[in-house]
């Protein structure tokens, strides 16, 4: 093979081959740069259209325009690559993505969880901030909710950072998310007590109760005959909206307590009695066997 030595005999050697490749390229970046702007546009506002109409929170949708913008790139290159005719790029771009996807699944498949469960939280709003919740033995105040996990604070002031993953498999208790909740206190008075005497005096102290609705009235109904006392179950209906049930629980047995003190109705504790007879007989301790020296 002859070297050439001139320019003119390398452009004429290689020049079809660099001009082809010119070409080539700029096909491939001319048709990426219009199919991006384009699908871009498209995709996101139509993103942005769909996920507002559903009322989804302004964090699922910014994370969906997001997601939206890397699909209109990851296809624009496709598309570009196909129509420049670079069949190599499009193999490498398989490859590559089809490792990055592997590769995320195990190395992050709790952050997935938790990413995927806090959009399905803020979707389905099982609870909002400023909720009050239980879940698995747990409680707190709901004071923000993230994509991967939701930070509450507990009645003492403590900092609580869940997994959303946790909270999306649970059971969640949301105390406050209807209008009205009742608040419950077992009375416990003793057999021989007037049951209309007890829960007249249990009504008319929840009346008085700030906060305790009307409708549905209190009531008290006689809800169980222990081994020591007839147990009457004191309901009041709240707005947890307005009202916190655990003051309005703290003054109902407090105010109960002392009416029933100050009128004579007993409020026995357990006790067990024994009958029967015991026989104790006397013997002489000469009878005793001796001690050991």
């Amino acid at each position: 093979m002859q070297v050439p030595n001139s320019l003119d005999g390398l452009l004429t050697q290689y020049g079809s081959v660099v001009v082809d490749f010119g070409i080539t390229v700029v096909t491939f970046l001319v048709t990426f740069l219009l199919l991006y702007r384009i699908g871009k546009s498209v995709l996101v506002r139509a993103t942005k259209k769909a996920l507002n109409a559903r009322e989804f929170s302004s964090a699922v949708v910014s994370l969906g325009s997001s997601v939206a913008a890397v699909l209109a790139v990851v296809g624009a290159v496709a598309i570009a690559a196909t129509v420049a005719g670079f069949p190599a790029i499009l193999s490498a771009f398989a490859t590559l993505a089809g490792a990055l996807a592997l590769g995320l699944s195990f190395a992050a498949g709790d952050i997935i969880e938790n990413f995927v469960a806090g959009i399905f939280i803020l979707k389905d709003k099982p609870f909002t901030v400023g909720d009050y919740i239980e879940w698995d033995g747990n409680d707190g105040i709901v004071r923000e909710i993230n994509l991967r996990v939701t930070k509450l604070d507990s009645f003492d002031n403590e900092q609580l950072t869940v997994p959303n993953g946790d909270l999306a498999s649970a059971v969640v208790t949301n105390p406050v998310a209807n209008e009205t909740r009742r608040v419950t206190f077992d009375f416990g008075i003793e057999y021989g007590a007037s049951i209309a005497d007890a829960r007249e005096v249990i009504l008319d102290e929840a009346s008085k109760i700030d906060g305790v609705l009307a409708d549905p009235e209190p009531a008290a109904p006689v809800t169980g005959l222990g081994d020591s006392a007839v147990v009457l179950n004191g309901r009041v209906w709240i707005d947890p909206a307005e009202t916190g049930a655990g003051g309005v629980k703290h003054k109902l047995v407090e105010n109960v307590k002392r009416r029933f003190d100050a009128e004579g109705i007993g409020m026995p504790y357990p006790y067990t009695e024994l009958t029967g007879e015991i026989d104790v007989n006397s013997r002489d301790i000469t009878d005793a066997p001796p001690a050991d020296d």
